[in-house]
């Protein structure tokens, strides 16, 4: 199969630290030229984290901040204004660094389950238990990450957009453990069909090829395959079965494989145990961190993303 990434590719998964949008989006092309993305940088506060920032995606469906959460609003306001502004500045930024760029180029959007599982009704509670409420949301979040898509391609014309979906609450969702808003109680399970035709809403109205990114345990792989994701990202150490996984892998779909300390060894060695050939790897493989890097110090987030790189070349030399 042909991949919409070059063989021995690594990437990263999303959030950086640091507040400098311009550093940040020249790390990723400078260091991960192979498969570079538009970085999330959640110090720079609300809107910038992963939940505000899609949600000021959302079409026709404004936000705000209410104690300290984002809600459902009933008018765009200040907070909505800023986030948009927000990704305004990244997306120029973007523009800057990556005008001759040709290749493919990666975003990330939270899914439509964790944004029901994290956004609040304008009365309070979850979106997630509201039916009616979560509809709109799919549809509006489809809508919007079209339009993002899209906005990107325009702006690097000689690159291949990916979307990567962040899904973490995804196995939270589908075993009924969203807590409520007192966090006495959980929200019930959204059945199996619910969620995959909800994803399935936003691959394909993006119109891309999406990676589904999941680094909770639980991840549902056989929902994801369903749903149209052309790729899995994921924490492999969480793993603990590895046959779904390679069923997965052997229907087609591509593996980015998150490791908290990447190493070409480690990945070969699952790939021995699923029994594919090893020159398949680098072309169906690409290396990740485990997770976000938002967390870390910019020294160790310099040093994971090399890691990764580096890794990704040695399995391309020898897989």
């Amino acid at each position: 199969m042909t991949y919409p990434w070059p063989v021995g590719a690594a990437t990263g998964v999303g959030s950086l630290p640091g507040t400098d949008i311009g550093e940040a989006v020249k790390s990723t092309f400078g260091e991960l030229s192979d498969l570079p993305y538009l970085p999330e940088l959640p110090a720079r506060g609300p809107g910038a984290e992963m939940i505000g920032r899609t949600a000021g995606l959302l079409v026709d469906l404004p936000v705000e901040l209410y104690a300290g959460r984002w809600r459902i609003a009933g008018r765009p306001g200040r907070d909505l204004r800023r986030t948009r502004e927000l990704m305004e500045r990244d997306l120029d930024t973007l523009t800057d660094v990556g005008a001759d760029y040709t290749g493919p180029v990666k975003v990330q959007a939270a899914g439509p389950w964790t944004l029901a599982a994290s956004l609040d009704l304008p009365i309070g509670g979850r979106i997630l238990r509201d039916h009616g409420a979560v509809r709109d949301l799919v549809a509006s979040l489809a809508e919007g990450l079209a339009a993002h898509v899209a906005g990107v391609a325009a702006r690097l014309p000689g690159a291949q957009v990916l979307l990567q979906v962040d899904e973490p609450s995804l196995p939270a969702v589908l075993a009924g453990q969203v807590p409520t808003e007192s966090g006495w109680q959980t929200l019930r399970a959204v059945a199996v069909p619910t969620v995959t035709s909800g994803l399935s809403t936003v691959v394909e109205s993006a119109g891309v090829p999406a990676i589904a990114h999941c680094c909770a345990a639980g991840v549902p792989l056989d929902l994801l395959r369903d749903a149209g994701f052309a790729a899995i990202s994921l924490d492999l150490e969480l793993l603990g079965d590895l046959d779904p996984l390679g069923e997965l892998l052997d229907a087609g779909m591509g593996l980015f494989a998150g490791l908290a300390a990447p190493g070409a060894e480690r990945v070969r060695r699952v790939w021995r145990e699923l029994g594919f050939p090893p020159e398949q790897l680098p072309a169906q493989v690409v290396l990740t961190p485990a997770c976000g890097l938002a967390g870390a110090t910019p020294e160790r987030a310099r040093a994971v993303i090399s890691a990764c790189r580096e890794a990704a070349r040695q399995l391309a030399d020898e897989p």
